[in-house]
This record gives C-alpha cells, sequence and structure tokens, in this order.
C-alpha cells in the first residue's frame, strides 16, 4: 500500500514534467493542463466583458497561473511520495520537534525545501532509495525555475514582433497605398517583406501558442485589429501589372492563407475562408477589423 501511495505522487510529477515539456520544449506541440488554464482564463475574460485594462493582464496572469500550478503539483506529488515513508524512513536533526508533526506536513515541508533548492537539512532521507530520489526533486526544482525564467524571456520577443508588424501595418493603413503606388520594385520589396513578418508571426503562434492570450494595447498595435488590412495589401499586388508585384502578392496572400489556418487549427475552430477566420481573431480580441 505504501508503494502504491508512492506511485500516485510519481504519476502526478510525471505529469507536470510531460505538460512542462510540450508547453516550454516541444516547438509544435502545447501542453494540455497549461491550454486549459489558459484558454479558460481567456474565456472568463471575454464572458464577463472585463475591462481592456483586465483583459490585458489575461495573458501575464496566466503565465503566473501556470507556472504555479507546475510548482505546486511536484510538490505535492513528491511529498505525496515521501508521505508513507514518513518518519521511518528519515532522520531528523537533534533537537527538531518535527518528527512529532503529522507525517503529511513533514513530507510537504520537506519537498517545498528540496524543489527550492532549500536544503535545510534537519529532514533527511535515511534509506538509499530516497537519498536518490531527493537530488532529483532538487534538479526538477531547478529546471523548473530555469524553464520559467526562459519561457518569460522567448515570450515577449514574439509579442514585440507581432506588435511592429502590427504597427507597421497602421503606418501602411494611414497611408493607404493604391495599386498604381505598389506597382513597382519597391512595393514588390514591400509585399515581400510584409510576407515574411506575417511567416515569423505564423512560427511564433506555433512554437508560443500562449502569445495569443496576450492583448496588444490600443487598435494601432493589435495585428488582430490590422490583419485584414494585410489581406488587402495582397490584393492589390495581386492585381498589379509588374510580374515581380504580382509574385510579391502571392507570396503574401499565401503567407496569410497559412497564418488564418494556424489561427484555426490551434485557437478559433471556425472553418470558415481566411477572410472569417482574421474576422473571428479580431472579434475574439475585441477589436473592429480595419477596413480596406
Amino acid at each position: 500500500m505504501k508503494w502504491l501511495v508512492s506511485l500516485v505522487g510519481a504519476g502526478l510529477v510525471m505529469i507536470t514534467l510531460r505538460d512542462l515539456f510540450h508547453t516550454l520544449w516541444h516547438p509544435t506541440r502545447h501542453g494540455g493542463l497549461s491550454r486549459l488554464v489558459m484558454t479558460a482564463l481567456w474565456r472568463l475574460a471575454r464572458r464577463f466583458r472585463a475591462r481592456r485594462r483586465v483583459v490585458g493582464l489575461v495573458g501575464p496572469l496566466a503565465m503566473v497561473t501556470v507556472v504555479s500550478m507546475w510548482a505546486v503539483t511536484v510538490i505535492l506529488g513528491w511529498a505525496i511520495v515521501y508521505w508513507p515513508h514518513m518518519p521511518g524512513a528519515f532522520t531528523f536533526s537533534p533537537g527538531s520537534e518535527a518528527a512529532q508533526e503529522p507525517a503529511l506536513l513533514d513530507s510537504v515541508y520537506l519537498s517545498l525545501v528540496t524543489v527550492a533548492t532549500l536544503g535545510l537539512g534537519d529532514i533527511a532521507p535515511a534509506e538509499s532509495w530516497l537519498r536518490l530520489v531527493s537530488p532529483l526533486e532538487a534538479l526538477v526544482g531547478f529546471a523548473l525555475l530555469t524553464a520559467t525564467v526562459s519561457w518569460v524571456l522567448e515570450i515577449y520577443p514574439a509579442l514585440t514582433r507581432r506588435r511592429v508588424l502590427a504597427i507597421r501595418l497602421a503606418l501602411l493603413r494611414d497611408s493607404d497605398p493604391t495599386t498604381q503606388q505598389i506597382d513597382c520594385t519597391a512595393g514588390a520589396l514591400l509585399l515581400d517583406s510584409l510576407a515574411t513578418e506575417v511567416v515569423r508571426v505564423r512560427i511564433d503562434f506555433t512554437q508560443y501558442a500562449e502569445a495569443y492570450y496576450f492583448h496588444d494595447g490600443e487598435d494601432h498595435s493589435s495585428l488582430a485589429a490590422l490583419v485584414g488590412y494585410a489581406d488587402a495589401l495582397a490584393r492589390r499586388g495581386q492585381a498589379a501589372r509588374r510580374p515581380e508585384v504580382r509574385l510579391a502578392g502571392d507570396l503574401l496572400a499565401g503567407a496569410l492563407k497559412d497564418f488564418a489556418a494556424i489561427l484555426d487549427q490551434r485557437f478559433l475552430h471556425t472553418g470558415g475562408t481566411p477572410t472569417e477566420v482574421f474576422a473571428a481573431y479580431a472579434d475574439d480580441h475585441g477589436r473592429s477589423r480595419a477596413q480596406p
């Protein structure tokens, strides 16, 4: 029975590590538990029509919630591993009153200080297998801390790339170039560079799906509000006379179609055309689409 309880704790730890792996280190997957948490917070904010300032906190709050969930599950999982063997399989420092406390409390305490890599030493494993497991927990705790820092450092550059593309589209919308103005070498280079930026954002949504749940502030920096104008520019490029401009327009249209497919497959699930997907994207972020 003791080993069965310990196996339950080990199972909790493995579920957490699997979720962490697919969220942070698998380039095309997203962890099931973390995805559920982020989606639930996003839908909750939309259902109650929270103010924009509150909606802007959903992304950071979701990341904090997911990291806290990982940490709590790892701590509880290892505590359950220790629990059936406490206190008989452990040694206590002289004068410590820990042995007089409930076994579950001691197990949670030991797991907490171990995963935090504090190692206070007032409770130490005595049996050989526990002496191997305890340092392994400290290693997992250090890996969790490192992964959290890496996650933050990776997600914000992705948000910056998305917002830069949105601001660039906003500036183009304000200047509103005609088909004749785009029908030149500079126009072809413009459309080609936009296609490259759209592909980068598409990859960001694939590798960092949690970026979807970050609000972009004002409309001029929101890709959800401005991606429709990129579609209009692609159509103008496709209608140009110069072959290089038409090619660049086709590239941008293809990049937008691929981007819409990723949005629909991973987040929106409309099954519609790219135009319908972009409209749903704008609506999901509380935006009105930029008119061509």
